[in-house]
Order: structure tokens, then sequence, then C-alpha cells
């Protein structure tokens, strides 16, 4: 009972910090373009979990790098960026609804690729917050028919990859320290980001006296430290507590949060979003394995 209370307060905390992450990045973009604010936020979620989890890397065996690297890339790099993109484009809380496909792929994945077995009652959970998802969704390209959904592509291929790592992690990385997890990660991945910033016009002075630069930065700060280092700690260690799904199902929880967000900037929301948020609540309930 205590593993089940904890594994609910790991999803909850995440829900409200990854939730937010969108219109943080949405902030961000108003004074850095999306490969800077890629870069930046690997450079210093890389800074500070190195920091904090330098010592832990001598914990990792030797036969457990390469999937770090994998992990790192997929899970970290891409995905910075790829999100980024696709917020230059689309609003912040439809890349939310739309990563909700995570946990829909994380058990198509697990099952064909990694051979990790789902309940029927994880599968109904989530196809029922797929549903939820798929009604938000209509709804938000009705409320945004200017949209270039062609960029919502990024957030897809961002699911696909966050599915793979969560199976990784479950599979190969079990018994690897949630914070070792990610400063391994950061080691291969923190190189890459600094070379990009650099051919980026970042330090050019047209760039350094945008007056929008001082906010983005703070904004791009807080997502780093943490929307993406604190919470990766929190998520490697939901992975091991529970299942490749229920972790995953964060990714159902994050839309309600990013929609409030999104109404306080300004943005749209309706009675039938509602509705489909609670649809959401309901998938994630019944996509909790209870016996794991």
């Amino acid at each position: 009972m205590k593993n089940l209370n904890v594994k609910w307060i790991y999803l909850l905390i995440l829900s409200v910090i990854w939730g937010s992450s969108f219109i943080l990045i949405k902030k961000s973009l108003l004074g850095l373009t999306a490969y800077q604010l890629g870069a930046l936020r690997t450079i210093i979620t890389g800074v500070i979990l190195l920091a904090f989890g330098f010592n832990t890397l001598k914990t990792i065996p030797k036969s457990k790098w390469k999937w770090l690297m994998v992990s790192g890339f997929l899970a970290s790099f891409l995905p910075s960026f790829f999100f980024a993109i696709a917020e230059t484009e689309i609003d912040s809380s439809v890349a939310s609804i739309l990563n909700s496909l995570v946990p829909l792929n994380t058990i198509l994945l697990g099952f064909a690729v990694f051979k990790i077995a789902s309940t029927k009652r994880q599968i109904l959970g989530v196809m029922i917050g797929f549903i939820g998802t798929a009604i938000l969704i209509l709804k938000g390209s009705d409320l945004n028919p200017n949209q270039n959904y062609l960029y919502a592509g990024f957030v897809i291929v961002s699911t696909i990859m966050y599915a793979i790592n969560v199976n990784i992690i479950k599979r190969y990385l079990q018994d690897v320290k949630p914070l070792a997890i990610a400063a391994g990660n950061y080691v291969f991945i923190l190189i890459p980001a600094i070379i990009i910033l650099l051919f980026t016009d970042f330090f050019s002075d047209e760039r350094l006296n945008n007056p929008n630069l001082p906010n983005a930065l703070m904004y791009v700060t807080i997502l780093s430290v943490f929307g993406t280092a604190f919470a990766k700690v929190l998520f490697n260690k939901l992975v091991q507590l529970s299942t490749p799904v229920f972790a995953s199902s964060v990714t159902y929880v994050m839309p309600i949060v990013a929609l409030l967000w999104g109404i306080l900037d300004g943005e749209s929301f309706s009675l039938i979003q509602g509705l489909a948020a609670l649809l959401i609540l309901v998938g994630v309930y019944l996509s909790h394995k209870r016996k794991s």
C-alpha cells in the first residue's frame, strides 16, 4: 500500500512539473530560437545533473553505458529540440495533448519489441485515455484552425522515442540508480548541445541585445532545473517502482495542467475539453497495474 501511494504521489508531482513545461517552452521562444532553446535546455540540465550526480557514475556497470547513451538521445536530446520546433507553429496545450500518445506507444512497443506484458485492464485504460486525447485534439483543431499541424509530427515522433526509452529503463536499467541514469544520459549529449549552440546566432550582438532574452533565459532555466533535471530523476524512480505503462501515463494528466496554464495565458478551453480531461483521468486510473 505504501508503494502504491508513493507511485501516485510521483505521478501527480511529475504531471504538474511536466504539464507546466509546455508554457515555459512557449515563453522561452519569445527570446530564443528553437535550436537555441533545445541546446540551452540540454546544457543547463546537464551541468546540474553532472554536478549532483557525478559520483554516481562510478556505480554504473560497463554493460549499461550503451543503453544510457541510447536513452539520453531518445528521451532528452532530440525531444528538447523537437518540442521547441513544434511549438513555433502549434500551441503549447496542443503539444501537451499530442504527448499523451506516449502510453499507447509504450504498450505497443513494450509488447512488440521488449516482450513486456500488459494486462487487459492496462490496455483498456490506455484506450480510454486515448479517446479522451483524441477529443481534445479534435476540439483543439476547431479552436485553432490556422495552426500548422504538420509540426505536430515532431511531437508524435518524440512520443515514440519516449516510449522506447521507458521500456529501455524498465528492461535494461532497472538496477541503476535514478540519478545515475539521468547523469549518465548527459555524459553523451552535453557536448553535442554545446556544439549546436555555438553554430546558432546566440552570441551575436542582435541576440544578446534582444529585450526578450532575459525573460527567455529565466524561463529556460526554470524549465531545465525542474522540468528536466529534477523531473527526470523522479521519472526514472517511478519507472522502477511501477510499470512502463503506469509511468508513461503521466502524459495523460499533463495536458490538464497545460490547458489550465493555457487559460491563464489567454488560450480557449471548452466544456467538451473538460469532459475529455475526465476521460483521461479514468484512463490513468485503469492503466495502473496494482500487482507489478
